[in-house]
């Protein structure tokens, strides 16, 4: 659950734990020997090579970050974007863009692979039995693992050719895994309901702290669904923030207290606009309805926000098949107030704001992935490393 002294989030009706570590650091340079059962249909899989790459990607790379557009939204993902990516057809009105296709002939020499190597480290992945999956399970859907792999590879403007470890794990231990995860309870969720009936989509709930990339998981989710002729949508829990009169208003009703001055904790979202919003996405069922999804604009009033105009929200239509609601409190319950008192005293107002979202949120909820993170103190090297980031990107457009 998420790693906060204060908080704690509530029991998942369905959901897994991630663990993100310097694991992949740690093995970059080290040989995996991993011994696994092969099946036929690997076998017959080795029999046509296929060339994979290993080039190394860390927290501190640009290579994935365009010198353009900033996301203003923590679910927009913008930032990902770059105006010479083609557009594709099935990510209409979702701003979903595929890279360009590269060259088969890198710069430098790639370390060349065979789908025999790609299935065995498929297999070492750290998620493989908390998501369902078995080495049986991967060889009879390798080709999947393989396309899957490919398009999140020109998502991300990265040479299918030239991936080191730590791409690899993020595409075929982290992304695929989860992708896979929830389409098996998209399909449980349906089966719940007769023939004829409408279904509403499932929503499935991202808990995380800030800065530990579930906006990009979001991101890359979202677009596998869309390729795979499934239509999603995705909102954040900053999509909701109070507008900026209400966010005064709010801070005018809290004098003194910091925890209110600025968006972000309890009590500084629009929740009957949030319940509005969700409400008329899980009725969007049926084949020509449409509906926008707000989004909130970080830039706004020099970085106090506000909420963005209505007229640059993406849209989308139904039936959707899956809601993908992210953000670092969500599924976070009240405590008793003596031990929130003991903390910090500005607390208690916020502690008491939370018992309203439940109703607000997570009653929509049916399926949580929570990504833990070791340490806490990650978030704040987290924010520093996106700050210096952003100071660069600004200096060299000066």
């Amino acid at each position: 659950m998420a790693a906060l002294t204060t908080l704690t989030p509530c029991q998942a009706t369905s959901h897994f734990n991630i663990r993100i570590s310097h694991y992949y650091n740690q093995k970059q340079n080290q040989n995996q020997n991993v011994y696994i059962n092969q099946t036929k249909s690997i076998h017959k899989a080795k029999s046509s090579l296929l060339s994979f790459a290993f080039s190394s990607l860390s927290a501190k790379s640009t290579s994935i970050i365009p010198s353009t557009h900033f996301s203003t939204s923590g679910s927009s993902s913008s930032w990902l974007q770059d105006n010479t990516m083609n557009l594709d057809a099935s990510s209409s009105g979702s701003g979903l863009r595929e890279g360009p296709i590269y060259s088969v002939f890198p710069a430098k020499p790639a370390e060349v692979s065979s789908v025999q190597d790609l299935y065995e480290f498929i297999c070492s992945g750290p998620l493989m039995d908390k998501v369902g999956l078995t080495a049986e399970k991967v060889a009879e859907s390798i080709d999947k693992w393989l396309f899957y792999g490919s398009k999140l590879c020109r998502l991300f403007q990265l040479n299918e050719l030239y991936l080191t470890v730590p791409e690899k794990a993020r595409f075929y231990h982290y992304y695929i895994p989860v992708f896979l995860w929830c389409e098996d309870q998209i399909s449980e969720h349906r089966s719940k309901f007769k023939d004829g009936e409408e279904i509403p989509p499932l929503v499935i709930g991202f808990s995380a702290p800030q800065g530990c990339g579930k906006t990009t998981l979001v991101f890359a989710l979202d677009y596998l669904f869309r390729i795979t002729n499934r239509k999603s949508a995705t909102l954040s829990i900053d999509d909701f923030y109070l507008t900026a009169e209400g966010q005064a208003k709010l801070r005018e009703e809290n004098p003194g207290n910091a925890l209110l001055e600025l968006r972000g904790n309890a009590g500084s979202h629009d929740l009957p606009f949030s319940v509005e919003t969700l409400t008329a996405l899980t009725k969007l069922t049926k084949e020509g309805r449409r509906m926008k999804l707000p989004r909130y604009d970080k830039s706004a009033y020099r970085g106090k926000g506000d909420r963005a105009d209505p007229s640059v929200w993406p849209e989308v239509e139904g039936p959707l098949t899956v809601i993908l609601y992210e953000g670092w409190m969500l599924g976070f319950k009240p405590l008793p107030a003596e031990v929130v008192k003991a903390v910090d005293p500005q607390l208690e107002t916020v502690n008491k704001n939370l018992e309203a979202y439940y109703d607000a949120w997570d009653k929509f909820i049916k399926a949580w992935i929570v990504i833990k993170i070791q340490d806490p103190s990650c978030v704040y090297r987290w924010r520093l490393q996106v700050w210096t980031l952003i100071l660069k990107v600004i200096t060299l457009r000066q």
